[in-house]
């Protein structure tokens, strides 16, 4: 691969550019390195060239820059929502971004120009510094000279660059470029975003088409609920701050609003998202009573339930169904002894949950069928189903699963290495046919029972999703199909597949927070950022998709 040779910096430069290089390519250097001089002494166009180079695709690796926020007008949390969408992580606030950002351990390099015009410099000072700590995360701070965070900063232990002082700035060089470019500021920064003097924050019309970081900003300085739409805002505000249609926009506050909110606010907000590809069907928001939301949903299925059903599971291992058509509670399950990975329904109405340990426990459904009179006792053995799950066991014993889904046709474990194999659950006791389709873990499976015909025969195809990004379609009768169904940088989160009556449906979750809905045989994709983590997926009789995260529950409908 060609690499694209760096200009030089303008208005005499050099010197300050090839000490930020050396920086950047010194592993014992501190890791922050704060950019500070007077008003108009270039540290914004410093950065600009910065920017402009290692964001480029061909830009060797320890020059790359992966993450770029002007910080003029933002608050922290216009701030942590950019960072994070720009890094592919998923975070309400700072906490979690900066957990998140831990767990992740990719090398990271981050510029953050316009400390001194933040909306919040003192918070966003501390929020630098805490990134400081994080020894893969390299930050390059724009900080004005003589400010309290300027000292602060400073103070840290970081490398400094006072533009101010002449050994940053070749002098022949700055004499002849502005003899070429006239006395010119060199190029500004990317765009930054300004305070505005008013937003209006009771609006939903105004707030989905406004600047989403000064919405941002101006809720984090007004504690007032206007109605509930803060709340939902800052509920979701990470998707809201996307570059989108207000349509769009509208469609994922509504998704977020919890149901104290002003009634007249939800059918508002509807008719502004009727041009988004979706209709939402109901919302389950933390703190709602009416119905009551059924906890953060962590493993979901619909799959081998009554119509009308769906099964959901929390991180404490509590099993519940809910009514599919509100999300109203039906019943709940015994306490699982480990939170679940996933979960699935056999024959029977056994229930099976994989967590992640790899130990795979069994509940059954409440008001499921049992065995009564001479059948029960003519059927004093194992059922398929108690085989079937002891296969399962067995094989999980010798390799550690770490997802896990069933149809009638077909029941799969994936493994860490990036291997399904697939189980018949009607021949429990065969060995499962595998096949190792990701590099690295296999981190979500679903799978759907397809008619052939008018006959009845069906065939079962599994959709796998790994670490890698990867979905891969698999019917376990053939070979894989050998490119990717789907591909994205982030790891899968969740899948899930079904036939509706629109033709068989895929369903795809990513780590950066991406929803996506395939009508396969139709060739359309729907999108959706739900503006948190989604921890699961499930598709019903109908085509309308649930999604789970940890604190909504989501119907929705493609239009």
């Amino acid at each position: 691969m060609s690499v694209t040779k760096w200009a030089r910096p303008a208005a005499g430069r050099e010197p300050a550019g090839a000490a930020l290089l050396a920086w950047l390519a010194d592993p014992s250097a501190p890791g922050l390195c704060v950019i500070t001089g007077g008003a108009g002494c270039g540290k914004s166009a410093l950065l600009a060239w910065l920017v402009g180079h290692g964001t480029s695709a061909d830009t060797e690796r320890e020059r790359a820059v992966h993450a770029f926020v002007p910080l003029a007008g933002l608050s922290v949390r216009g701030a942590v929502w950019t960072l994070a969408d720009q890094l592919g992580l998923m975070a309400r606030g700072p906490g979690e971004f900066l957990a998140r950002l831990a767990a992740d351990r990719r090398p990271v390099t981050i510029v953050l120009p316009d400390l001194h015009a933040a909306g919040d410099p003192d918070v966003l000072t501390e929020l630098v510094l805490a990134l400081d700590t994080q020894d893969h995360v390299r930050l390059v701070v724009e900080a004005r000279s003589g400010t309290a965070f300027h000292r602060q900063l400073v103070g840290s232990g970081a490398a400094v660059m006072d533009l101010d002082e002449p050994r940053w700035t070749d002098e022949a060089r700055r004499r002849s470029w502005h003899a070429a470019h006239g006395e010119t500021t060199a190029p500004p920064a990317a765009e930054r975003h300004q305070v505005a003097a008013v937003v209006e924050l009771d609006d939903p019309a105004a707030l989905c088409a406004a600047d989403p970081w000064l919405v941002t900003a101006a809720f984090d300085a007004d504690q007032e609920e206007r109605g509930g739409l803060r709340s939902a805002w800052l509920r979701a505000g990470q998707s809201l701050c996307r570059d989108q249609e207000p349509a769009e926009r509208a469609l994922v506050l509504l998704t977020a609003l919890g149901d104290a909110a002003d009634p007249r606010l939800r059918p508002e907000l509807d008719q502004l998202a009727a041009a988004s590809g979706w209709q939402l069907e109901w919302s389950r928001v933390r703190g709602d009573m009416t119905p009551p939301w059924p906890g953060p949903v962590f493993a979901m299925t619909t799959t081998g339930l009554p119509a009308g059903q769906t099964l959901l599971a929390d991180r404490q291992g509590v099993l519940r169904t809910v009514d599919t058509a509100n999300g109203a509670p039906i019943g709940r399950m015994p306490t699982l002894p480990s939170p679940p990975l996933a979960v699935c329904v056999l024959t029977r109405s056994a229930v099976l949950a994989l967590d992640d340990q790899g130990n795979l426990g069994s509940e059954t459904l409440p008001g499921a069928a049992r065995p009564t009179g001479v059948a029960a006792l003519l059927d004093d053995g194992p059922t398929p189903a108690q085989r079937l799950t002891n296969t399962l066991r067995a094989h999980l014993v010798r390799s550690s699963g770490c997802a896990l889904c069933a149809t009638p046709g077909v029941v799969a474990v994936g493994g860490g290495d990036g291997t399904v194999y697939a189980f018949t659950p009607g021949s429990p006791d065969e060995a499962p046919r595998t096949y190792r389709l990701h590099t690295g873990r296999v981190t979500a499976l679903a799978a759907v029972d397809l008619p052939l015909g008018d006959d009845g025969q069906r065939v079962s195809l599994l959709y796998s999703g790994g670490a890698d990004g990867r979905v891969r379609a698999w019917s376990p009768v053939a070979d894989p199909q050998p490119t990717p169904v789907a591909e994205r940088t982030s790891p899968v989160t969740a899948l899930s597949a079904a036939h509706t009556p629109r033709g068989p449906v895929l369903a795809v979750a990513w780590a950066h927070g991406l929803v996506e809905l395939r009508l396969l045989d139709e060739g359309e994709t729907r999108h959706l950022w739900p503006g948190m983590a989604v921890n699961a997926l499930a598709l019903t009789a109908d085509g309308s998709l649930l999604i789970g995260t940890d604190d909504r529950l989501l119907c929705l409908h493609p239009r």
